[in-house]
């Protein structure tokens, strides 16, 4: 009698189930089955989806991550790569730059010069004088009493200079005393009386003290004469016979001269010679250097003829004998 197993070796078929499914026949693949939902399928080695792998790297995630690895394992090689970039900046740079300056030479210096003397005109040294002295310098006029009908006479004219620009004004004693009036004009054409401040004979210098001034008065710059030299260029700024103010240029023609006056009534030391053109109404005015610094006071001219003009030699007070008058010691 044939025996009936009780259980059966292969699965129970789920109700309504056909019949199992049979095996494939050897040398046939199998089909693959549909992938569970909500799960990805392996890649296999021809880029689908296999068993057993982990899927591949994309991306810029994936590329930085392979950029680190690689400077983990090959630090020279980054430091090479770096210092060839900075290598290569740094040519563009000096190539896109401006291109080296022209190095300069003494003909390039000289045709410059001349170029620039050819097509500007220079002032001379004695204008430049003028520019800087003329502010500072003042018309003297010694005057009579008013007459009753207001008119006044001029018993003298001469020039000063200012000192101080509180109104303190140097200039020749010939030219103020005995006068019962003084008045003084200024560069701006602005007058106002004067005093005399003080008197120094011996040197034929008077100092004036100005009333009224200008906002804007300029007083003159003061230079010492220990360096002054024969040859020197010297400027006379005054108002000769009353016209002015002039300017006349020469030079220093003799140091520490002596002169007497006409009348004999004192001899003048120490003197500065010069041949800058001087006649009456340039007493008191300032004898300049090219820079308009004032080295003396214009004081007397020599002619040995009985006229009372330039024959080539005038004399000047010592600018520091003349502040001392003043009660100054500039230097």
């Amino acid at each position: 009698m044939r025996r009936v197993p009780l259980y059966s070796r292969s699965s129970r078929t789920a109700p309504g189930a056909g019949a199992p499914t049979p095996r494939a026949p050897a040398g046939r693949e199998t089909a693959a089955r549909p992938a569970a939902p909500g799960r990805t399928a392996p890649a296999t080695p021809t880029g689908r989806p296999g068993a057993g792998e982990a899927p591949s790297e994309a991306g810029p995630s994936a590329i930085a991550s392979r950029l680190r690895r690689w400077t983990r394992a090959q630090p020279r090689s980054l430091l090479a790569a770096c210092g060839a970039l900075l290598i290569a900046a740094l040519v563009a740079l000096a190539s896109s730059g401006p291109p080296p300056a022209r190095v300069l030479t003494q003909h390039d210096i000289d045709q410059a010069v001349l170029h620039a003397l050819q097509t500007n005109a220079l002032p001379s040294p004695a204008a430049r004088a003028w520019q800087v002295i003329r502010p500072s310098v003042v018309r003297v006029r010694a005057l009579d009493p008013p007459h009753e009908d207001g008119s006044e006479n001029e018993r003298n004219i001469g020039t000063g200079v200012v000192i101080v620009d509180t109104g303190t004004i140097l200039t020749n004693l010939h030219v103020v005393v005995g006068a019962p009036r003084l008045e003084v004009e200024f560069a701006d054409g602005s007058v106002s009386e004067a005093t005399v401040a003080g008197l120094e004979p011996a040197q034929d210098l008077a100092v004036l003290q100005a009333k009224t001034i200008p906002d804007d008065l300029k007083a003159a710059t003061m230079r010492s004469t220990s360096d002054l030299s024969v040859g020197d260029t010297v400027v006379a700024v005054g108002f000769p016979f009353g016209i002015g103010p002039t300017a006349t240029a020469g030079v220093v023609s003799g140091l520490r001269r002596e002169f007497r006056s006409p009348e004999g009534q004192r001899l003048l030391t120490n003197l500065i010679q010069f041949d800058a053109a001087a006649n009456p109404g340039n007493s008191g005015g300032p004898l300049v250097t090219a820079d308009g610094e004032v080295v003396g006071i214009v004081t007397a001219i020599m002619n040995p003829t009985e006229q009372r003009v330039f024959i080539g030699i005038g004399f000047a007070v010592p600018i520091e004998t003349a502040a001392a008058s003043a009660g100054m010691s500039p230097f």
